[in-house]
């Protein structure tokens, strides 16, 4: 496929940031099985600078938040919000995603990011909450490295099965 073609399809793995897609096939790694695109394009994320990383991270919705309930996530975004039950909090559970969502923006100027396929919503408060004691800089990683666990879930999905490696 020629580079707008692999934009088109691989741009949105990284939550409103088509540029990794781009470094990925300028720098001419754009395998296509999972294992091989998916170091490719977090290779780009890695050697980009820290505003571009942060940029990123800005990126990515609340879990639990406002865009959601207004229907304006990814489709991407939203399945997996929903695969934990995001989308059927009580107004108890809503509230509290709502405080820790602005207590972990306060804290570290970027949204709590956590892959939550497989994870329940008491998963992800536990994680919400032990995360906000984390330092500034532990956590900019740790929110880097779930985007990368977070991409490499939707490539798989993405990809046909027969070229998953």
């Amino acid at each position: 496929m020629d580079r707008a073609s692999f934009v088109a399809r691989f741009g949105g793995v990284f939550e409103h940031s088509p540029w990794v897609a781009e470094g990925a096939w300028d720098a001419g790694n754009a395998p296509d099985d999972a294992d091989g695109l998916h170091a490719a394009m977090v290779a780009v994320l890695r050697a980009a600078d820290h505003d571009r990383k942060l940029a990123l991270l800005n990126a990515h919705p609340d879990l639990a938040g406002r865009l959601a309930l207004r229907g304006e996530l990814t489709a991407d975004s939203t399945a997996e919000q929903a695969s934990a039950g995001l989308d059927r909090c009580t107004p108890e559970e809503f509230a509290r995603f709502t405080e820790l969502n602005d207590a972990y923006k306060a804290r570290f100027g970027f949204p709590f990011i956590l892959a939550v396929k497989g994870r329940s919503r008491a998963d992800i408060l536990e994680a919400f909450e032990t995360r906000l004691s984390n330092g500034p800089e532990e956590e900019f990683a740790t929110a880097l490295a779930q985007v990368e666990r977070i991409t490499w879930l939707r490539l798989k999905d993405l990809l046909p099965k027969d070229i998953q490696s």
